[in-house]
C-alpha cells in the first residue's frame, strides 16, 4: 500500500525512490511487524486471559509443564495479523505471489483457529479430528499448488541441492508435490511447538533464510550467477519473509521462557504452511528439509516412536516424543533444550545458505 502511494511521488520528491528497492521495504516490513507484535502483545495477553483462553497441559507429559496450564494461547492470531498488515503496507500488491502466500497463511490460520476455538472456547478436548484437519489442509494446499502451477513462466522442475544438473519435472504432479511440502511443513512446526519459544526461534531463522533465497531467486543477474532457478516476481516474497521474521521476534518477546503466551494451532499451522509455500515459490522445496531440519527431526522422532511402539508391542525409542520431551525427561532444563535446539537450527540454516555456491 505504501509502495503504491509513495513510490509514484519519486518523480517530484526523489527520497521516495527508496521504495523501489526490495531490500528497503523488507527491512521496514520486518520492523513494522515486530512493532505491531511488541505493542499489541500485552493487550492480546490481557484479552485472552480475560476470555479464559488458557493452555491445556497433558498430565502424562513432563511434570514441569503442569504449571503452564492456563497460560493464554491462540497468540498466533497476533502473528498472522502483524504479518498481514506489514505485508500489505510494504509489498507490491500487484505481485501474484504475494497474494498466494497471504492466502495460505490466512487459510491455514483459519484451520488452526477452528481447532483452537473448539478446544479452548467450546471445551471440546480434541478440537478438529485429524481427518477433518488433514482434509481442510489438503484442499487449501492443493489450491495453492494450482495457483503456483498456473502462474506465468513458473517452472515445475524440482531443484535438487548440490546437483545443479538434476532437476526432474513432474509436470501436473508438481501440484501434489507442492501440496505435500506445504502440509508437511505446517504439521512439522505444529509438532515442534511444545516448549516456550522452541518453534518460533527456528521459524525466525527459516524466515530469514528464505528471505535471502527469495531475493536472489527474484534477481535475474544474481540467480544466473549462482546458477539457481530465476523466478520472476519472487523477490517481493522477501518482504513477506521479512514480515514473518519481524513478527516472530515480536512474539518471542512474550513467548520466551517463561512464556506469557503460546501461539496455539492458529499460529503453528499457519506459520509452517507459509514457510512451505515460500519454499515452493522460490524453487527451494527440497532444501526446506535442511533449512527446517529441526522441524524434520522433531517430526521423525514422533513417526519412529509410534512405528517402533506398534512393531515391538509397547517398546519405545525415546522416553517421550517429540524429541524435545525426551531430553527434558533425561534431565535437561527447558531453557537448555530450547537454546540448544536453536543452535542446531542456526547451523542447519548456515549449511543451507552454503548451497547457493555448492552447486
Amino acid at each position: 500500500m505504501l509502495y503504491h502511494l509513495l513510490y509514484p511521488l519519486h518523480t517530484t520528491i526523489s527520497v521516495f525512490n527508496v521504495f523501489r528497492y526490495i531490500t528497503f521495504r523488507t527491512i521496514y516490513a520486518s520492523l513494522t511487524a515486530f512493532l505491531i507484535c511488541f505493542f499489541l502483545g500485552p493487550w492480546v495477553i490481557r484479552k485472552l486471559s480475560y476470555m479464559q483462553i488458557g493452555q491445556y497441559v497433558r498430565d502424562d507429559g513432563p511434570q514441569t509443564h503442569l504449571k503452564k496450564a492456563g497460560t493464554p494461547t491462540m497468540g498466533g492470531t497476533l502473528i498472522i495479523f502483524s504479518i498481514t498488515v506489514s505485508t500489505l503496507l510494504w509489498a507490491n500488491l500487484t505481485n501474484y505471489f504475494v497474494w498466494i502466500v497471504l492466502f495460505v497463511t490466512l487459510g491455514f490460520g483459519g484451520i488452526g483457529f477452528i481447532d483452537d476455538y473448539l478446544m479452548q472456547i467450546k471445551k471440546q478436548s480434541k478440537g478438529l479430528t485429524v481427518r477433518k484437519k488433514i482434509l481442510l489442509q489438503t484442499i487449501l494446499a492443493m489450491v495453492a499448488g494450482i495457483m503456483v502451477y498456473v502462474s506465468p513462466d513458473f517452472s515445475t522442475r524440482i531443484t535438487i541441492p548440490f546437483f545443479k544438473n538434476i532437476s526432474p519435472d513432474p509436470g501436473w504432479g508438481y501440484v501434489l508435490f507442492a501440496a505435500l511440502v506445504i502440509i508437511g511443513t505446517s504439521n512439522a512446526v505444529n509438532i515442534t511447538d511444545g516448549l516456550d519459544g522452541l518453534a518460533i526461534g527456528p521459524f525466525i531463522i527459516a524466515s530469514a533464510t528464505y528471505m535471502v533465497f527469495a531475493y536472489v531467486a527474484g534477481h535475474v543477474k544474481i540467480a544466473n550467477y549462482l546458477q539457481i532457478n530465476y523466478v520472476a516476481g519472487s523477490g517481493e516474497i522477501a518482504i513477506f519473509c521479512g514480515a514473518m521474521a519481524g513478527s516472530g521476534l515480536g512474539f518471542l518477546w512474550f513467548n520466551s521462557y517463561p512464556a506469557q503466551i503460546f501461539m496455539g494451532d492458529v499460529g503453528s499451522l499457519s506459520l509452517g504452511a507459509a514457510i512451505g509455500t515460500v519454499a515452493v515459490i522460490t524453487k527451494q522445496e527440497i532444501l526446506l528439509a535442511l533449512v527446517g531440519g529441526l522441524f524434520v527431526i522433531e517430526t521423525l522422532s514422533v513417526i519412529f516412536q509410534v512405528g517402533f511402539f506398534k512393531m515391538t508391542n509397547g517398546r519405545r525409542i525415546f522416553r517421550m516424543a517429540p524429541l524435545h520431551h525426551h531430553f527434558e525427561l533425561k534431565g535437561w532444563s527447558e531453557p537448555k533444550v530450547i537454546v540448544r535446539f536453536w543452535i542446531i537450527a542456526i547451523a542447519l540454516a548456515l549449511i543451507s545458505m552454503s548451497t547457493l555456491k555448492l552447486r
